[in-house]
């Protein structure tokens, strides 16, 4: 199964956080900068129907203008053991 995608914004620091939050519980993803690529922004647009980021797309589970406080809940329901539970 494929790697989620993470589409960020270079500078946004809620991307940052989703970035760091992901690395430190040993999550793997593939990242898409938005603002320097017009297709993965378009692809962002697709898939959440806005453009805010982060943005992240689980196997067509969308999750789209979050914080990092969102993040547990939202990987514990795509059966994601997170390293530090």
């Amino acid at each position: 199964m494929p790697n989620p995608t993470l589409y960020i914004k270079t500078g946004c620091p809620y991307c940052e956080e989703a970035m760091e939050y992901l690395d430190e519980h040993g999550v793997e993803y593939t990242l898409k900068e938005v603002l320097s690529d017009p297709r993965a922004f378009e692809e962002m647009r697709q898939l959440s129907g806005q453009t805010k980021a982060p943005t992240l797309d689980w196997n067509g589970k969308i999750l789209a203008d979050f914080g990092v406080e969102d993040l547990p809940d939202f990987l514990r329901g795509q059966n994601v053991k997170l390293e530090d539970s």
